[in-house]
């Protein structure tokens, strides 16, 4: 009997022990399994944002413009839906930019066209090189009879050119006299108010602030002075120059001389000398020595008191 009951406490025992044990395990769990949950919070998967698979902005966008048309900006831009936690955007993006309105077409060439307008004048001004100008003047040069050549003349070609400086030469710069003056070619749609007409055996010019025109299809262009036109005034820029017997006016390429109270063109005089040169001349090579020949006229370039001019040549056939 003592056997039996010693027996049974043991199985009790064991039992309670066994009780003891498994509640403890259970607890362990348990507090294992709160933080793993507690840790499992903090990782959570966040929720997944989906964009909607395109996102298209307005075809045009419309400013006003200057004018009021507006201008008009197709700005469309695609991007292709999200993948994953991360959103993804495309590596490009197509812009158009179409600008149509207020537009400024801008022509540049070296050709220009200036309309000058006033009260009086009304020139329409061509300034292309390019033109062709005609320097075949219808003049002689006129024989010195007073000095007599010290020099003697340089032969070449069965030609002698006379000239009392020696060859001296510098380059050929056309000169410009000033806005009121144009070289021969000019082109002109009016003349202005102060423009008067001359007549020279049976031929009508247009004269203006010492610039000579001839009627051209449209208009007006500049032509070198004819020999005996008159005039009751030349420009205030004249120069006066020395030809050994009377003083002659020279200005833009023209000799003017005193006739009772007008001035009349005349042919350049042999031996006479210039500072300058108009446009139109042509530079010829005639052996060793290069003049500039305006027509029927030789400039020879010289040297004179450590300045440069130019000497009119006197050309007579070498018998």
């Amino acid at each position: 009997m003592k056997s039996i009951k010693k027996t049974l406490r043991q199985i009790a025992l064991i039992c309670l022990m066994g009780s003891f044990f498994l509640i403890s395990i259970d607890s362990i769990a348990q507090r294992r399994g709160g933080g793993a949950a507690h840790r499992g919070g903090a990782t959570q998967a966040r929720p997944v944002q989906t964009r909607p698979a395109n996102q298209t902005r307005p075809a045009t966008q419309t400013r006003p413009g200057s004018n009021g048309a507006g201008v008009k900006r197709p700005a469309t831009t695609t991007r292709p839906a999200s993948t994953g936690n991360k959103a993804t955007r495309p590596s490009t993006v197509n812009r158009t930019n179409n600008r149509n309105s207020n537009t400024v077409n801008r022509n540049n060439t070296g050709n220009r066209n200036t309309n000058i307008s006033g009260n009086n004048i009304n020139r329409n001004v061509d300034r292309s090189r390019d033109i062709t100008i005609n320097n075949n003047r219808n003049t002689v040069v006129r024989r010195n009879t007073v000095v007599v050549y010290a020099r003697p003349p340089y032969r070449y070609g069965g030609y002698r050119y006379n000239a009392y400086h020696p060859y001296y030469f510098h380059p050929y710069t056309p000169y410009y006299w000033g806005p009121v003056w144009h070289p021969w070619g000019f082109f002109a749609a009016t003349l202005a108010v102060t423009a008067i007409v001359v007549s020279v055996e049976s031929t009508q010019y247009h004269y203006d602030q010492g610039v000579w025109y001839a009627p051209s299809s449209g208009g007006y262009t500049a032509v070198p002075a004819p020999v005996g036109g008159t005039v009751n005034n030349i420009p205030n820029g004249a120069e006066t120059v020395n030809t050994g017997t009377v003083n002659n006016y020279y200005y833009g390429g023209t000799y003017y001389e005193k006739d009772g109270s007008s001035y009349k063109v005349v042919p350049p005089t042999a031996g006479t000398l210039v500072d300058n040169l108009p446009e139109g001349g042509e530079e010829v090579t005639i052996g060793d020595v290069k003049y500039v020949k305006f027509g029927e006229t030789y400039y020879q370039p010289v040297q004179v008191d450590g300045k440069s001019k130019y000497e009119v040549v006197l050309v007579e056939e070498d018998k």
